[in-house]
């Protein structure tokens, strides 16, 4: 057998299929729009190198999400951003028939091998509508990421969730045993595996018996905390795009509630593991959905991926084992304070560089530089830390100077997404004769890269409870910068104040809007700008910990961890074929030879 032939006998051993609208896989290539895509593709990186027998699922998106460009006032203006498949992407032979309204379409597939550092890799499709023979807005369906009104939207999950399906079928997927859903974008593959038990002709008959059936192959991951967040399409949509029988099986489920398609609760009755992203979020959503079970895991970071090259080289020099297991960064806390110190400075230093290229703006190497990069959303309150612009101006004057950098791009339709970048610019107005402010356009992978590294403390201000977990404060632990955030999400757990960071308000009151605006500014003067001017062995210190404590347990290698031995393979299963409950043995019979 040659060396090819080999490799795809391989892959055709996988065991998972890992679904998600969006896979962040290669900054070259745009085809994620935020968080989900990037902690997608953290995530089958960890697979890759933990040899996890897993395969990925996601749409082709020609024109990405968008590039944002910004005017002088922080007024955002969406360009489509090229992603160009045959540059970055496998063209496969195949091809696969779609059925949407009254017309079957053909989709077709390119792949993206995600290479670990054993030399296990995980192929990841990127399903495509684009191809010729489709009319033309169905081959739009292959254009933008999140893109277009409802029906728009409803064709791209029906192209996921039932083509993804049956794509795999056709590439000789047939072992799978665990379907999992990144969010409700996907649940329509339960659609489609209830047509493989049923057969397409008697969907309408579906049983609870068939249901459970399907469950026992499914998972479920929810992000969002609020009713809001999740996918819903009116019940005439879904029958005009899936027809009368679909549907007709889909209300069996469950699902279709008030007059709408729900794909949330289509992703919680069909899944026999559901799981929230954060402890936290775990028990919102298990208020939210009291009659599912909720599992936990926290959300992590790829932690090769995200530490910067000046920490790569620490680590490399005193814990060289810690990308193969990243628990062995926990011994960072052993690392001399002044290398510390020193491989942040180059980090800082290479940041800043950037931003003057890209701005025109120099920021000084010598202050204290507070970043901020999120999806501009209202809930993640970017110009919280502007609230009041004498009380910035009066710690500035009374203790120290300090800078600003912020970055996220806006959702097309969120306007108060798109007021809250309008609100950094004004703040910057405000400020440019004392405080620097600078907003970079169109954040990204490389820019991701360059800030949760080159700031000195990463700032994080969601309105409680909505903040699922957040992975951008994880990036940042890995290269030693601490957080100031409010304690939702993921900092509920990896904060310990004045350890590895610093908590905005108080977990145990009802959130006041005016406590948190306070406590921001007195951690701000008295906690942190002091302890960086006046005690810099002391802020290295708050770093190491940040590293060792956080850095070692929030990243997708734990992660992925737990979901193997929690869904994908629990040891309690009495229909599980193999019987060894470690990582390596689950995962030895798919390693390549």
């Amino acid at each position: 057998m040659k060396g090819g032939e080999l490799l795809m006998a391989n892959h055709l051993e996988r065991r998972i299929a890992y679904f998600s609208m969006e896979i962040a896989v290669d900054p070259a290539l745009p085809t994620y729009a935020g968080g989900l895509g990037v902690l997608a593709g953290d995530f089958l990186h960890s697979a890759a190198d933990l040899g996890v027998p897993i395969v990925g699922v996601t749409l082709l998106c020609r024109k990405g999400y968008f590039r944002q460009e910004l005017d002088g006032k922080g007024q955002q203006m969406e360009l489509p951003d090229h992603c160009a498949p045959e540059e970055g992407l496998e063209a496969l032979d195949v091809r696969v028939p779609v059925i949407l309204g009254n017309q079957t379409i053909t989709v077709k597939a390119w792949r993206y091998l995600i290479r670990g550092i054993s030399g296990f890799e995980v192929p990841v499709y990127f399903l495509d509508a684009g191809d010729l023979s489709n009319p033309s807005y169905e081959r739009s369906l292959s254009d933008y990421l999140y893109g277009g009104d409802a029906h728009y939207r409803l064709c791209q999950e029906v192209v996921l969730g039932i083509g993804g399906v049956r794509m795999l079928r056709a590439l000789g997927f047939n072992r799978i045993d665990r379907f999992h859903m990144n969010e409700g974008h996907s649940a329509l593959l339960a659609l489609a595996l209830l047509e493989e038990r049923k057969g397409s002709a008697n969907l309408g008959g579906a049983t609870s018996q068939d249901i459970d059936g399907v469950r026992r192959n499914c998972i479920f991951t929810t992000h969002t905390p609020v009713p809001a967040g999740q996918d819903q399409f009116p019940r005439d949509l879904a029958a005009a795009v899936l027809g009368p029988d679909r549907l007709s099986m889909l209300q069996g489920t469950g699902c279709c509630s008030l007059g709408k398609l729900n794909m949330t609760y289509l992703g919680l009755r069909c899944s026999g593991y559901v799981n929230g992203v954060a402890m936290r979020h775990g028990e919102i959503s298990q208020g939210m959905f009291p009659d599912y079970p909720i599992h936990a895991i926290t959300n992590g970071v790829h932690a090769a991926t995200w530490t910067s090259k000046p920490f790569q080289d620490l680590y490399d020099r005193h814990i060289p084992e810690w990308r193969k297991d990243n628990l062995y960064l926990r011994y960072a806390i052993g690392i001399d304070l002044g290398e510390i110190a020193q491989a942040h400075a180059i980090a800082k230093r290479a940041a800043i560089e950037e931003i003057a290229k890209a701005t025109g703006v120099r920021l000084s190497e010598h202050l204290a530089v507070l970043g901020f990069a999120r999806r501009a959303a209202a809930y993640k309150r970017s110009d919280l830390v502007f609230s009041d612009l004498n009380r910035l101006r009066d710690i500035r004057e009374k203790c120290a100077p300090f800078q600003f950098v912020f970055g996220g791009k806006a959702h097309p339709r969120d306007e108060d997404g798109k007021a809250a970048i309008r609100a950094v610019y004004q703040a910057k107005e405000a400020l440019k004769d004392c405080i620097p402010v600078v907003y970079i356009e169109n954040y990204d992978l490389n820019w991701a890269r360059l800030l949760t590294s080159g700031v000195d403390l990463w700032l994080n201000t969601p309105h409680r409870p909505y903040e699922a977990s957040g992975t951008s404060g994880m990036k940042a632990a890995l290269n030693g910068v601490p957080s100031l955030s409010v304690r939702d999400g993921w900092w509920l757990e990896g904060h310990f104040e004045g350890v590895t960071g610093w908590a905005i308000g108080y977990d145990e009151d009802p959130e006041d809007r005016e406590i948190e605006i306070a406590s921001l500014y007195q951690k701000l003067e008295h906690n942190i700008l002091s302890l960086y001017y006046t005690r810099p062995k002391s802020y290295a210190a708050v770093m190491r910990s940040a590293i060792a404590l956080n850095g070692a347990f929030f990243n997708t290698q734990r992660m992925m961890a737990q979901y193997v031995m929690n869904a994908y393979f629990p040891a309690e299963e009495d229909h599980r074929s193999e019987g060894a409950t470690s990582l390596l043995e689950k995962t030895a019979s798919s390693t390549p030879v």
